[in-house]
């Protein structure tokens, strides 16, 4: 067996562990079933163990296959930075980048520096991706995701980027039409605006307890700033998506020192699968925009 046979089965069998299923792992690389399948068959064969006990519903490292496994992932991981460091000699990185991240965060914080960067980094083709909930990476075949709020996938890797604050804003239109808020309590009076099926997104970390009841919701975040724009009401926003909108004053911070910061809801990170290399398009997308975003 070729040295590319042999890693290939490493990354197979490494991918199943990680992701709990052939399928899932076989989607990850874009492969049949059976072809995974085939990989861990040869890897116990040579080795002479079982490294996986297989039911209907789940399938369990043996004993031997969790000490196998630690092995497998640090001989990849040097092998993945061998060839990261020998692409370095050749030339800029290059290849497909699959990104997912809100479209809120897609549109003020990636897209305006796209240009530049494909300048840096002309041989990376980028596909930008846009859900409003969490992807599994895996079934998205996605190679890195943007998180905004804490994260508890412990099967990623991640990078902080920051936190970006929160604040309840109206447009001056809306405020025209109703006095702004002088406590949190007065929120009730309003016309709030929150997320659709979304009570981690609705809870707006107040100081002062107050049950947020939105009259007008939306499922994408930056539906929500264009309702209040509008002068539709009241909304909890990221400072990433609305900082040009306040200094420009097409939005009003009200009640400004009513929010809980830091809190959950205003970190950010870039998270990418645990098994993917490290790659260097990767690792070039997660250092450009860590110094381009303001958050």
């Amino acid at each position: 067996m070729g040295v590319k046979s042999k890693t290939e089965d490493l990354e197979n069998f490494i991918t199943v562990v990680e992701s709990g299923s052939f399928t899932k792992a076989a989607n990850l690389h874009n492969t049949q079933v059976a072809k995974i399948s085939r990989s861990v068959a040869r890897l116990e064969q040579e080795l002479n163990v079982t490294l996986l006990n297989r039911s209907t519903r789940r399938i369990e490292l043996t004993e031997e296959g969790h000490l196998f496994l630690k092995y497998a992932k640090e001989g990849l991981s040097a092998l993945n930075r061998g060839e990261a460091a020998l692409n370095d000699l050749k030339g800029a990185p290059q290849g497909k980048l699959r990104v997912d991240a809100a479209s809120p965060f897609l549109i003020h914080q990636i897209i305006p520096y796209i240009e530049d960067f494909q300048i840096a980094y002309p041989e990376i083709q980028l596909d930008l991706i846009s859900n409003e909930n969490i992807v599994d990476l895996i079934e998205k075949k996605t190679d890195v995701a943007i998180r905004i709020g804490k994260l508890a996938d412990s099967n990623l890797y991640a990078k902080n980027l920051g936190n970006s604050r929160l604040h309840l804003v109206a447009s001056p239109r809306y405020l025209a039409k109703c006095n702004a808020p002088q406590s949190p309590i007065e929120l009730r009076q309003h016309k709030l605006i929150g997320f659709t099926d979304s009570p981690k997104l609705n809870n707006w970390y107040l100081k002062e307890k107050v049950n947020i009841k939105p009259a007008l919701t939306a499922t994408s975040g930056e539906a929500l700033r264009q309702l209040v724009l509008n002068g539709n009401g009241i909304a909890l926003l990221s400072n990433f998506m609305i900082s040009k909108d306040l200094k420009s004053g097409r939005l009003i911070e009200v009640l400004p020192d009513a929010v809980i910061s830091p809190n959950p809801r205003e970190e950010v990170h870039a998270v990418y699968y645990k098994n993917s290399a490290v790659s260097s398009r990767i690792a070039a997308f997660i250092d450009f925009f860590a110094k381009k975003i303001a958050l």
